[in-house]
């Protein structure tokens, strides 16, 4: 390695990418900033489904909308190139054939069976790269009795029962304020294809993944589901009160609500010491979790009468300074004003050629001697066609040329 060049992880691993929306793109935004080679297909003309998802857009130098750039898109696109391939050309998904038998990462979210018709499904790309990773992504996977459904993020957090256990106790269902079941996916997808390609690395031997956003939002139930299967509770919507750990919840304070996290009897002492009222930590009702636990409703109302007259900030500061954990529950303006997002890196800004400037946040993991870089803005529509395909298949301006002739291919 060459001084002072960066080390990235994925150098060198190639990863073909048929996926949009958010569970397949964010999967291969995680590779991609991790140092993989990613080749985004997209449709010709309309690209992933998400950049037009909106506004808001992408502002251009004249201050007018990018109607092919929304905020939506740009956050799981970055560190990619783009090649617009038409997959119902018979050339385009000859090319797909060809740039897999090249890939090391094929990741794809059709519905079941919706490659086969083009020759792109596992079994085709087994037969010419027998080491490929072929990962599929889903609503309900590719067996099953939903198999044939389509799905999207909303639907997984009904069904998964994510929406029975979130929202206030005598509320109507709730999806999380962001597509968790798709984003979990996303994170699971790239882990198996890590695992995936390790044993590829090691055996010659590729594999297909089938993930499904169902599957994974019932994994990621976690202690609810625990709860259940153990001890037959079957969990309802508590609002920021927390099944088992109390208090654990957030408390109106002078100025508005903050949270109080006691996660256990030392933390429960400080508290009470802090705050005046050591004769609680002995208090039989409250001496222990469990105790606490089935005495709920009594410690929190103590609580709150505790705190209900003071200022959030200062109350934070001498929570936290006795290790009791604490904060302020922020809106998404507050927490991108907070020192915090300067310090840790949180933000990173792409300068594309026009001016104009791309904001993202930066992967979230501080790799010490292979650190995330952000090698890519995230592209336009066909943007990389040819470099790509130059990079990847050695294509001579001459083939590019009769491959766009022949509306097989697009470059922007």
């Amino acid at each position: 390695m060459e001084a002072g060049k960066q080390h990235r992880a994925l150098e060198g691993v190639r990863v073909l990418d048929l996926s949009r929306v958010l569970a397949g793109p964010w999967s291969t935004q995680i590779l991609a900033d991790l140092g993989a080679d990613v080749l985004k297909v997209e449709l010709p003309g309309k690209g992933d489904d998400t950049r037009s998802w909106g506004p808001p857009f992408l502002k251009l130098p004249d201050g007018s909308d990018d109607p092919r750039e929304s905020a939506y898109y740009l956050c799981a696109n970055r560190n990619k190139r783009s090649a617009a391939i038409n997959l119902a050309h018979p050339d385009g998904a000859a090319l797909i054939r060809r740039l897999a038998e090249r890939a090391d990462i094929m990741v794809e979210n059709f519905k079941v069976g919706g490659l086969a018709k083009y020759g792109l499904d596992y079994d085709s790309m087994r037969a010419i790269n027998p080491r490929l990773v072929y990962c599929s992504i889903t609503g309900f996977g590719q067996t099953g009795p939903y198999a044939d459904r389509p799905g999207y993020d909303f639907v997984a957090q009904g069904m998964g029962g994510f929406m029975s256990i979130t929202g206030e106790e005598h509320g109507g269902p709730l999806r999380a304020g962001v597509a968790m079941a798709d984003i979990s996916t996303g994170m699971y997808a790239t882990v198996s294809m890590l695992a995936a390609l390790r044993h590829a690395e090691r055996t010659g031997e590729g594999q297909h993944i089938d993930i499904s956003l169902l599957d994974t939002q019932i994994a990621t139930l976690a202690n609810q589901a625990s709860n259940w299967l153990v001890g037959g509770v079957n969990p309802g919507r508590m609002g920021n009160r927390h099944p088992t750990v109390v208090p654990y919840k957030t408390f109106r304070v002078k100025d508005g609500e903050i949270i109080i996290a006691v996660g256990n009897d030392g933390q429960f002492r400080s508290f009470c010491v802090e705050m005046g009222r050591p004769e609680l930590a002995d208090d039989p009702r409250f001496v222990t979790g469990s105790q606490r636990l089935i005495n709920r409703d009594a410690i929190e109302g103590i609580f709150q009468e505790i705190v209900a007259d003071l200022e959030g900030g200062p109350l934070v500061e001498r929570l936290v300074a006795i290790n009791v954990p604490a904060g302020p529950v922020n809106t998404i303006r507050d927490i991108f004003a907070d020192p915090f997002i300067a310090a840790r890196k949180t933000v990173h800004r792409f300068v594309r050629e026009d001016g104009v400037e791309i904001p993202a946040v930066a992967f979230p993991a501080k790799l010490s001697a292979t650190p995330a870089d952000y090698r890519h803005r995230p592209p336009r529509i066909g943007e990389n066609t040819r470099e790509l395909l130059h990079e990847w298949l050695v294509l001579d301006d001459a083939e590019l040329a009769a491959l766009e002739a022949g509306g097989a291919v697009v470059q922007r």
